[in-house]
């Protein structure tokens, strides 16, 4: 955890940050792929990021349940040092849901069963107590009639929907989305879109990694936009999305969301480097930006 946040929750008499992310650096061999990240997402908050393929984001996710181990840096979940090579990571992962591009059902299992494994088995909980909370989340999530079906009969859109109300069923006390609509068809992608708004209003804390750009506009607390390993702009949607103040920011929101005016060699083939260095990568070769999708604003 940082200093100032430190600092200012022991001042306020209030609790630390939800994820506390202070230097996170990770290197995959010579490919350095996170460069000294610095970010915190508080209790309640939903932090959207957002960033071209190959930017950072999922490793930055994946480093705060330490699916990724960080090469150098901290991370701390409601206070506790998670890279700490002391710590229970077991028991940290039980406070945190993570939700991934592909849904990571079991096949040979029903709906019911992919909900109550974790409980039984991580949790202690009884049968009965397991299948209770289970069908309630089904019911949260729209799928109350498919607890007895297999993943194979579901859509993809419901087969995510399942994912989430598995995460929900183990109580955790904030989520992790992966592009959790990024393998979907895009008439599927509403129903899971709406889940997750209505986890925000709920007040779940969120850190999501996500291309739906009006989801972000709409819902985000803050939003983060990565490139090249660094955090280029964080801050309210209205000013990152509405209003962004780097070039480089600029550009990826403008062929985002309106991919047919992109022009090729438009997109700097350079990473930002930094937060201040956007205005310096003009006239690079343009790389090729993946999306799956670059939905409009409302």
């Amino acid at each position: 955890m940082t200093a100032t946040s430190m600092a200012k929750a022991t001042a306020t008499g209030g609790r630390p940050p939800v994820i506390a992310i202070c230097d996170v650096h990770k290197s995959f061999g010579e490919n350095q792929v996170l460069k000294g990240i610095d970010l915190e997402v508080q209790a309640g908050e939903v932090v959207c990021v957002i960033g071209p393929s190959g930017s950072g984001k999922s490793t930055l996710l994946r480093c705060v349940n330490l699916l990724e181990q960080p090469t150098s840096g901290t991370v701390h979940v409601e206070g506790i040092e998670v890279t700490d090579p002391d710590v229970d990571i077991d028991a940290v992962r039980r406070r945190i849901g993570m939700v991934f591009q592909q849904f990571n059902l079991f096949p040979h299992l029903t709906v019911m069963d992919n909900l109550t494994i974790a409980q039984r088995r991580v949790l202690g909980r009884k049968k009965d107590e397991a299948e209770r909370i289970a069908r309630r989340n089904l019911e949260r999530v729209g799928l109350a009639d498919r607890g007895d079906a297999y993943p194979a009969k579901l859509s993809g859109g419901q087969q995510q929907r399942v994912a989430i109300a598995r995460s929900l069923s183990m109580d955790p006390d904030l989520m992790l989305f992966d592009e959790p609509t990024s393998a979907l068809d895009p008439e599927l992608v509403g129903d899971v879109l709406a889940v997750m708004r209505g986890l925000a209003a709920e007040g779940m804390t969120m850190l999501v990694v996500t291309h739906e750009m009006s989801f972000a506009r709409e819902v985000a607390s803050r939003v983060v936009f990565m490139d090249g390993g660094v955090v280029v702009e964080d801050g309210h949607p209205d000013q990152v999305i509405g209003n962004p103040q780097h070039a480089r920011t600029r550009t990826f929101l403008s062929r985002v969301l309106d991919p047919a005016a992109a022009s090729l060699g438009e997109v700097p083939g350079a990473p930002a480097g930094s937060a201040g260095s956007a205005g310096s990568m003009q006239g690079e070769v343009a790389p090729q930006v993946g999306f799956e999708r670059g939905p409009g604003l409302p």
